[in-house]
């Protein structure tokens, strides 16, 4: 009895151990799935690019989960600031390049820049190979672009490959020091020729910034960005790796006749997009209109309070045709002085027959007309000048040239007639 007992408890056992290595066999299957959230990455190649989570500092150097079986680990050097700082902290993530594998302690070696250490030719030609950017110094212009120092070897950076904006010459980036990809590195006897390349680090990092603001980007949406153009018709914009058309019609309330009279080259702006169209063009697949003047206070919201009819005030001619001057009021406020207020009674083909630009007048509001945005004038002391509320004739329409009252005196008669 008890030999039988023995040998059901021996069956069971075997089962049982079958049935955990059938799990353990299982599980491990289902972690090697695509799908699975533990499933184990391949290892990394050297001069491929990864991403990954900061386990921990040391002293010297960080250590980087990769993902898969493989930690990372990246010197410290790599990622100081200019003040010395560190740029990263526990459980950041950061994007490097595997130099090596199987380095120290077994780790994968990780680097974000080259071309600092002792041993910059050596490791030059390997940025070089593996496409690993280096830090370098503007020491000065030559023709054709600009000289680099970089970790003691004299290279050099057409003046096309500098920057993503066309530029005449780089005297502005003397001293400066600057990220740049080695695009060609040859031994010549005891020289390295070495060719840099700033612009494809550029354009790769404008491409992810791209990506990250199409995710967002919808009318309405307010974001910042740095003048890059002006034309006579607006200036561009670039958002943050998409560029933009701010037009001259959209800088502000005021007007402005170049948008180099509002604008710099360089500047940092706050715009608001007003419009997104489908181009077509793979390169460029949107057309961003944006507006400054959008997130301006419109200077008609209360147009009637602060200029009501029959006021006094002091305005400059700003703008002189055939039918009229025109006064600004206030930056952005313009009304219309019609020519039939002008000349003291003789008749005038023009405007400037009697005015000029930048002159001061005393003028009085005629009528206010928000929605169109207008306002008539007259001269202060004329015999067209509203003396009180309630005796404003109609807005005149400037197109036609029409004398300011007529249209009130010829509804006048047409009342009387009927009575």
């Amino acid at each position: 009895m008890s030999h039988d007992n023995d040998s059901k408890t021996k069956t069971a056992a075997t089962d049982q151990t079958s049935d955990f290595a059938s799990l353990l066999a299982d599980f491990e299957r289902e972690q090697q799935q695509p799908g699975s959230r533990n499933a184990r990455k391949p290892r990394p190649k050297v001069g491929s690019e990864v991403r990954g989570r900061v386990l921990s500092i040391g002293r010297d150097t960080a250590f980087v989960d990769l993902g898969g079986k493989d930690d990372g680990m990246l010197a410290l050097d790599e990622v100081r600031g200019p003040d010395g700082q560190l740029t990263i902290a526990v459980g950041d993530e950061i994007t490097a390049r595997v130099v090596e594998i199987d380095g120290r302690a077994g780790c994968v070696v990780l680097r974000r820049m080259m071309g600092r250490g002792a041993e910059g030719r050596t490791e030059l030609m390997q940025a070089c190979e593996l496409g690993i950017p280096v830090e370098g110094q503007v020491t000065g212009v030559v023709k054709g672009g600009v000289e680099v120092q970089v970790a003691g070897v004299r290279a050099f950076c057409p003046i096309s490959q500098l920057e993503l904006r066309h530029i005449e010459d780089g005297s502005e980036f003397v001293g400066q020091k600057l990220q740049f990809r080695i695009s060609r590195c040859e031994e010549s006897g005891r020289n390295l020729n070495v060719v840099l390349s700033r612009r494809s680090l550029l354009e790769e990092a404008a491409q992810v910034q791209a990506t990250e603001l199409r995710k967002k980007l919808a009318v309405g949406l307010v974001v910042r960005g740095k003048v890059t153009g002006l034309k006579d018709f607006g200036a561009f914009v670039d958002l943050g790796g998409i560029n933009g058309m701010l037009h001259v019609s959209e800088l502000s309330f005021q007007r402005a006749r170049h948008p180099k009279e509002v604008l710099t080259i360089g500047q940092e702006v706050e715009v608001q997009v007003i419009r997104i169209d489908q181009s077509g063009d793979p390169r460029r697949p949107e057309k961003i209109a944006l507006s400054l003047k959008s997130l301006e206070k419109d200077p008609w919201m209360d147009i009637e309070l602060r200029f009501p009819e029959g006021s006094r005030l002091q305005g400059t001619v700003q703008r002189l045709e055939a039918y009229g001057a025109f006064v600004e009021l206030e930056p952005g406020v313009d009304g219309l002085l019609h020519i039939s207020e002008m000349g003291k009674g003789q008749r005038l083909h023009h405007a400037k027959e009697a005015m000029k630009v930048g002159e001061r007048v005393d003028v009085v509001v005629q009528a206010v007309d928000r929605d169109s945005r207008r306002i008539s004038l007259a001269l202060e002391g004329s015999k067209n000048a509203v003396e009180a509320p309630g005796s404003v004739p109609s807005l005149a329409s400037v197109n036609a040239g029409a004398r300011l009252g007529t249209f009130a005196d010829l509804l006048n008669k047409a009342a009387q007639k009927k009575k």
